[in-house]
């Protein structure tokens, strides 16, 4: 790899660096790419699981929860090109089970709410605001938690695994709860980006994954990467494992034998259910790197890029979510956009986002850095593991 982009000394150590986190058996396995000015290096150690033989390889496959929102926001700019929806549009026409929300007054209680001021919008979904999500706190410290966690809504926990109702059923139980914020005030995390999922399939007309598969995947080459693992490839899926914090050892959260990415899903999470390979994903971050096209094959406009990687919520908007943004971050469509700097990673308009089952990609253009890193260990918090931050460090320290 060494040569116009990166050091020969900082490879070596980014190779070191990385390979430890495998030797402390602090994760299984890993596949990390990094790319600058076109030179590229994969680093490839450990194995698919932690009783397993068999090696982790380039072309191994997992899950990506989170990094799947970034996808569903490249396919919803698609539909926006096309006139189809536009971003201020009310999503009501074609999600009318969130019509006419009712929104809490306060959390602590289900039974003082207000009207909504306004229907949801598109750009409410793309930017995580369109006043209902994750509630960062202990379970069961407001009365609504319970509810979401029975209904299985995904607002609650770890991005849904796989349900067994359909986008149907699920947009009617979200529409069955009160609103925890008037639509475009409050940043929330997640659901917004499954709801997301479910106006694509019914603006585009298409399933959610198919309109995927036939708008981006096909077009990108990404043939490893959609809903489920089909029969073929079950033996590339790594295993994916949860701490135990009794025993502090990592347990099977989800194991390939029995997995439930074995089977398409009868809900496609837009925020968190896609499987990919290094490969696939990096042909994704290498169309926006490149402002909307790969090899020639043009995805989305340049300017639909630009906005899309911009930083798109107010500070007002992120008051309470320092947790994920501190003060050095934002949020764009679909993603997180730097602002500042805290960590030497940290690049003003570097945009991407990590999923809580083991995975991180961003792209970099002011330093024309894209990196991409999946692992088989769930997060524990939404600050990264010590492994997401020094695959950054590593990386950026590595550049000439």
């Amino acid at each position: 790899m060494a040569g116009v982009g990166f050091s020969e000394a900082g490879v070596e150590r980014f190779r070191l660096g990385l390979r430890a986190h495998v030797e402390s058996r602090q994760v299984p396995g890993l596949v990390a790419l990094v790319e600058r000015d076109g030179e590229q290096h994969v680093e490839i150690a450990g194995h698919i699981g932690l009783d397993s033989d068999t090696p982790m390889t380039r072309d191994s496959i997992f899950r990506i929860a989170s990094i799947t929102k970034p996808v569903a926001a490249a396919a919803a700019m698609i539909l926006v090109e096309e006139c189809r929806i536009r971003l201020d549009d009310s999503i009501d026409p074609w999600l009318p089970e969130l019509a006419n929300r009712r929104v809490l007054t306060s959390w602590s209680s289900l039974d003082e709410t207000v009207s909504a001021k306004r229907s949801i919008s598109l750009r409410d979904l793309l930017t995580s605001c369109m006043g209902f999500g994750s509630i960062m706190t202990a379970p069961d410290t407001y009365p609504i938690q319970k509810l979401i966690r029975e209904l299985r809504i995904g607002g609650d926990g770890p991005p849904l695994l796989s349900a067994n109702f359909t986008m149907d059923e699920w947009l009617k139980n979200l529409g069955s709860l009160p609103w925890l914020a008037q639509p475009g005030e409050k940043w929330m995390y997640h659901v917004s980006i499954d709801v997301l999922g479910a106006l694509i399939q019914r603006v585009s007309g298409q399933r959610f994954g198919a309109f995927l598969q036939d708008r981006i995947f096909d077009p990108l080459g990404m043939k490893d990467t959609g809903f489920s693992v089909p029969a073929d490839k079950m033996h590339r899926l790594a295993h994916m494992y949860t701490r135990n914090r009794q025993t502090d050892k990592l347990e099977h959260y989800d194991d390939p034998a029995k997995s439930a990415w074995s089977v398409p899903p009868t809900f496609e999470s837009a925020g968190g259910g896609l499987v990919s390979t290094v490969d696939d994903y990096y042909a994704f971050t290498r169309m926006l790197l490149d402002r909307g096209s790969f090899r020639k094959r043009r995805i989305l406009s340049p300017a639909s890029v630009a906005l899309m990687t911009s930083d798109q919520v107010s500070p007002q908007q992120r008051a309470g979510s320092e947790l994920f943004f501190g003060d050095y971050s934002s949020w764009a469509f679909g993603m997180a956009v730097d602002t500042g700097r805290r960590e030497i990673y940290h690049s003003p308009g570097r945009f991407g986002w990590t999923g809580g089952y083991g995975t991180t990609a961003y792209v970099d253009p002011k330093n024309r850095m894209i990196g991409v890193f999946f692992s088989q260990r769930m997060m524990e918090s939404p600050e990264p593991p010590r492994v997401f931050t020094d695959f950054w460090n590593l990386a950026y320290a590595a550049m000439e």
